[in-house]
Parts: C-alpha cells; structure tokens; sequence
C-alpha cells in the first residue's frame, strides 16, 4: 500500500484566491480515494484527489460553508499512461464557472458530476503557516498510489496548460514542456522535474521534505513511457487475489490464486530487453517467467500450456504449447533472469544473474546460436504464469526503471542505447520495452 507524501509549510501568499497547479502522473493503484494533494490549516483542507470511481475530485474547505465540490464523470483507469492533470484557480472571476478550471492533456474539461463553485472571492489555504501535502490528504489516509513527475505550482496566475505542454505535430499528442516559463508567486514552487528530486528546482527556493515512505527514483517520465505489469488485464485465469505493487512492477499471488500476467507494452518488431527479480518462487514446470503473444493471451488458461507463450520454468525446463524441455539451470529466490526478445529475428533468449542460458548468444542476429526458441512473432511482450493454486510465487519486474522494487540495481550494467538501467548488460542491439525503445 502507498505511504510515501511530501509537505512544507506555506508562507505568505502572493494571492489566495488566484494560483495554478500542475503535475504529470501515472496511476499504479485504483479504483480508491487518493489524494494529488492538500493544503490544510490542522481542522479543514482544500484537496485535489481521485475519488474511488477513479473520478477527479476538487473541494475548498468542505467541512465549512462557504465551500466548494467539484467532480467529474470522466475517469482516469489507465494504468499505463502518464496524465497531464492542471487545475487553475481564480476566485475573482465574475462568471462561476471561470472559477477554477481542469485541464486533462491539454484540454479543458467541465466538471459535470457534482458542481458546487467558489464563492466570488473566495480565500483558498494558500494561506501563511498552512501545510502543503503531495501524496496524501490532510489526515494519514487516502495516499496516492502511482508516480509524479514536473510538479508546479504557481501563486498569483491562473494559468492555460500550454504552459507546461503542447501538442506534437507529428503524433498529435500532449507531450511535456520540461522547462515551462511563468511567474513563480511567493509560495510558487517546481519538484520532481528531473527524478525524485524535491528540492525546489525554481528561484524561490520553496524545498518539501519526505513526511513519510520511501521517495523511489525511475527512468520512467511524460517523455519515455516505460512498460509495468498491467493490472487491469483479466485472463480466464484471472488475476483476482494477485497483488500489484511498486508502481506495478511487482506481483505477488496468494496460495490459493493463480498467476497470470503481462505487461502494458508489447512490440512486433525490434530489439528488447528487460529483468525479473524471483523474491519467491517454487520449483516447479508450471510456473515462470517469458513472453507471451498479446493477440490470444486473453483467449487461454496458462501460456506455457498453448501456442501463444514461452516460458523458463524454475526448474530450468522451457515450457511452450503444453512441452517441457530440459533448457538452462534451475532458479530461485534472489535470481534475476534476463529476457532478451529479439523480434527482428524471431529469437527469445534468457540469462540467469548476467550468463546466457545454453550459451545463447542474442547478439547473433539472423542465426539465433543458442536461442531458448525460434520463430517467434505477432505481437509480443512480457509474462509471468504460475498455473498452481498451492503456491505462492512473487516476482520484481525492471523493464529499464532501474529497481526492482523500491531496491535501485546494485550495479549497473552497461546499455549502449542508453534507455534504461539494468542490473546486467544490455546485449548489443537491444534496449528498453518503453515508447523510446519502441521508436528507435
């Protein structure tokens, strides 16, 4: 479960009745209240946050009148993407709906679920000694599960979203603006810009601090979307009972659950790599970590046993359409295997702790020396399977965010593409499952 928050507390405001807040994040957790922040004075708070629909929520001072309720009938499931969210307030506008604006990517959205607006001239707690919370409401609940990145706020300007983005010309789609230009305002302030720094990066030198958890650095941006585990996607061995975490990048199924799932990128050309970390596994044939071909994953009960998986099983057997094959050595907890998919080629590697199984060789191209299997195509992306309902199997992903976990890698290995950072090396040629990755 998420704990991790960040706060400071205010000083004097250039207005509290007219500021811009603006961050972009990618949702691990939902379908549960969590708060993008709050600013409270210790009794009642203002807060931005999803409800549990996963609707987007904004209230002033609930507790009290006057107040005001606004929420949306959009909701934001997409586990896989980064959103765009900027919310501009500005009390003093004549008409109430001016009042405070939503901007999702770039587009200004009406709040249409409930619509209760501020007051004209209505005071926010952007107030002097009042606290400002990332991550969690004004009490210890309600946290945010999932990652932020460019986080802004601006004290005195109601501001437009072309500030801290625009739309590409190419694909069409809101992309970052890493270095937006406005007026800060006194309590005005820029984190998260460039990892999991929360040092103020403006001129005002407005710093949070950690309040609780763990603060955990991630190749993954708004620019360079990298492939998780997909939480939302339901197998006819369905993933009731299984637990995602650290921003999806680790599952974990219960003793009585199956295991079965894949990641939110898939690729039909290319090169690739990524790392799975075994934090708990039982040797067993019919469990594992591989690939699996997106377009028929939903239609069977355990990829290893049909046409549409591959898989390298603890017991150092591969596994594909239902036959087991002795393959490489046996694996266990605190092993990390290498998955090195080469779909230019139709070739699957895999390694255990940096060695390639059966002296597999990815950098051969066109021969596929040693590959673990051969014309693999479609679409394909990663897999983790365990067709046991008596075991408890746990797995840590890296698909270049560089930790498996919240552990960052002990020591990176080398990756001439530069996208990514992984435990081993990056064989030449291969790089990260992420939308960089994709477009290289």
């Amino acid at each position: 479960m998420a704990s991790t928050y960040l706060q400071r507390t205010l000083g004097t405001p250039t207005s509290s009745r007219i500021w811009t807040f603006s961050a972009w994040i990618k949702r691990s957790g939902i379908s549960s209240a969590q708060h993008i922040f709050s600013i409270d004075n210790g009794s009642a708070r203002d807060a931005f946050s999803f409800d549990s629909d996963d609707g987007l929520r904004l209230y002033f001072n609930s507790s009290a009148s006057p107040y005001a309720d606004l929420s949306t009938n959009r909701l934001l499931r997409d586990t896989s993407a980064w959103y765009h969210l900027v919310i501009a307030v500005d009390t003093t506008q004549s008409t109430a709906d001016d009042r405070v604006k939503l901007y999702i990517n770039g587009t200004q959205y009406t709040w249409d679920e409930t619509t209760i607006d501020p007051a004209l001239n209505y005071d926010t707690f952007n107030a002097s000694g009042n606290t400002f919370r990332i991550g969690r409401d004004r009490t210890a609940a309600a946290y945010f599960d999932g990652l932020m990145s460019h986080v802004h706020f601006c004290d005195g300007t109601q501001l437009a979203p072309t500030v801290f983005g625009s739309t590409d010309s190419t694909t069409g789609e809101w992309k970052i603006n890493t270095s937006p230009s406005f007026t800060l305002g006194n309590n005005g302030f820029t984190i998260l810009k460039d990892g999991n720094t929360i040092t103020d990066q403006s001129s005002n030198s407005n710093d949070f601090s950690l309040g609780g958890g763990t603060l955990t650095k991630t190749e993954d941006s708004p620019s360079n979307v990298f492939a998780t585990l997909n939480p939302l996607d339901v197998s006819r061995l369905a993933n009731t009972g299984n637990t995602f975490s650290n921003g999806n990048l680790t599952v974990t199924d219960g003793s009585s659950n199956y295991l079965l799932t894949q990641s939110t990128l898939a690729a039909t050309t290319g090169k690739f790599y990524w790392e799975v970390k075994i934090n708990a596994t039982t040797s067993t044939s019919v469990s594992g970590v591989g690939v699996c071909d997106f377009d028929n994953f939903l239609r069977d009960d355990g990829a290893a046993n049909v046409a549409y998986g591959w898989i390298y099983a603890p017991d150092g057997d591969k596994r594909h359409n239902s036959s087991a094959t002795a393959y490489g050595d046996t694996y266990a907890a605190n092993d990390i295997i290498g998955i090195a998919l080469d779909m230019t080629n139709g070739f699957l590697y895999f390694s255990k702790n940096g060695t390639w199984q059966n002296s597999g060789n990815p950098e051969s191209g066109a021969s596929g020396t040693n590959a673990a299997y051969g014309s693999i195509s479609s679409t394909i992306g990663s897999h983790a399977y365990d067709g046991s309902s008596t075991q408890t199997h746990e797995y840590s992903f890296n698909f270049g965010q560089g930790y498996f976990g919240t552990t960052a890698v002990s020591s990176a290995g080398t990756n001439a593409s530069g996208i990514g950072i992984f435990e081993y090396d990056v064989p030449n040629g291969f790089t990260a499952l992420s939308t960089k990755g994709l477009n290289l």
